[in-house]
């Protein structure tokens, strides 16, 4: 990994990609926090990470990907409000996440307790380099366990998370932060209402 320009050689994706498919749980950098992520289909990698966040499953968990075409599975934009569509994709790739309709694919255990699920296609170059290596998003949720602050930094990820590392239930992927101070603004599809600011 060389870190000045967020570069993942082919090896580590490889690496990534079978760890992926067999059910690990990453920390890597996104826009503004180190997150969280699995296979989103995968109900023991994902219960997994809610664990390490001690976070409900009622409350859902975010969905990012480097492409549109890797969230339409989990989506009904057929729900849409005339001219949301555009106003969401003019938003991508970036650190904006939406609240879109769920398709009847997407399992509870991503979605929480809501018929509505939060995709976000990033613009970051190590999020984008592993889901293209996949061709599928990832599950994404800040990497901090429940009341605490977002880890912004290896060393933070590995403070709080030292027993699921010492235990190979978590591999760190480094790099660097985006640009963004704070997680990404999340919106309400059906509403326009703004979720997080």
């Amino acid at each position: 990994m060389s870190k000045e320009n967020n570069t993942l050689t082919q090896k580590a994706l490889r690496s990534i990609v079978s760890q992926y498919e067999h059910g690990q749980v990453f920390a890597y950098p996104t826009e503004a926090v180190f997150g969280l992520g699995c296979d989103p289909l995968n109900e023991k990698a994902v219960r997994s990470i809610l664990g390490l966040k001690e976070r409900p499953e009622e409350k859902g968990l975010i969905v990012i990907a480097s492409k549109v075409e890797q969230i339409l599975p989990y989506v009904d934009l057929n729900q849409l409000p005339q001219g949301v569509h555009s106003k969401i994709m003019a938003s991508w790739p970036g650190p904006v996440t939406w609240l879109l309709p769920k398709s009847a694919h997407t399992p509870n255990w991503v979605s929480g307790a809501s018929n509505m699920v939060a995709i976000r296609v990033s613009s970051h170059p190590v999020v984008k380099a592993i889901c293209n290596a996949l061709d599928k998003p990832m599950v994404s949720t800040s990497a901090n366990p429940a009341g605490k602050e977002p880890a912004k930094s290896i060393n933070e990820v590995q403070q709080y998370f030292k027993h699921a590392i010492a235990n190979k239930m978590l591999t760190l992927i480094e790099g660097n932060l985006g640009e963004q101070s704070s997680p990404s603004k999340i919106y309400h599809s059906l509403t326009m209402e703004t979720i997080r600011s």
